[in-house]
């Protein structure tokens, strides 16, 4: 049973990253979905140019392609890995607003983010901002019914001599895509238990 359900490739959707090409939430974003495929999940990736839509407003009843394809691969997901940056205390507009159209999916059979793992990672210049923006992060989680992970990875962007803070992170990159993947898993293995009974 173990066996077969480690074949399952879990969908971890990935969202992230800022307008500006390479930025470090982006870098840290795609090194965590590498590590994720690595340990045998499928990924999609959603970055700033594909999250960049009007500001959520459910009166206004259409909704943007590219808003659409956000919830359509979020409904897909089994787990969610998101990467912002630190602005001012909290997530960017643009990681903020994605997951406010996440209401979208109250009625959904999985509604907003039920049952799914989320890791959260944060890049600022200076750990004051990478912790406030995790604890936003987290709550914003859990208030889309998600389940963030138990580590959330903060990286101060700065860097310190020649070290790539990035690379400097893998480790702990590597536990939230462990524990991202690692409940999806669980979950898939409970749901074939309870089928099965």
């Amino acid at each position: 049973m173990v066996d077969v359900e480690r074949e399952w490739e879990p969908r971890i959707l990935g969202l992230g990253g800022t307008t500006r090409q390479g930025s470090s939430s982006e870098r840290a974003l795609r090194a965590a979905l590498d590590l994720a495929e690595r340990a045998g999940a499928h990924t999609d990736i959603l970055l700033a140019d594909d999250l960049e839509f009007r500001a959520y407003a459910p009166e206004r009843g259409t909704l943007e392609p590219r808003a659409g394809r956000l919830l359509d691969l979020v409904r897909r997901a089994d787990g969610l890995i998101i990467a912002s940056p630190g602005f001012h205390g909290g997530p960017s507009g643009l990681i903020k607003n994605a997951l406010d159209h996440l209401e979208e999916l109250r009625d959904d059979e999985r509604p907003y983010l039920d049952g799914r793992a989320i890791g959260c990672i944060v890049c600022a210049a200076g750990w004051q901002a990478t912790t406030t923006t995790l604890a936003a992060l987290r709550q914003t989680a859990h208030a889309l019914r998600g389940w963030p992970t138990p580590l959330g990875v903060t990286i101060n962007s700065t860097p310190v001599g020649d070290a790539d803070p990035i690379v400097a992170a893998a480790p702990q990159l590597g536990m939230l895509v462990d524990q991202v993947v690692g409940l999806a898993r669980w979950r898939r293995a409970a749901t074939v238990i309870e089928v099965a009974s």
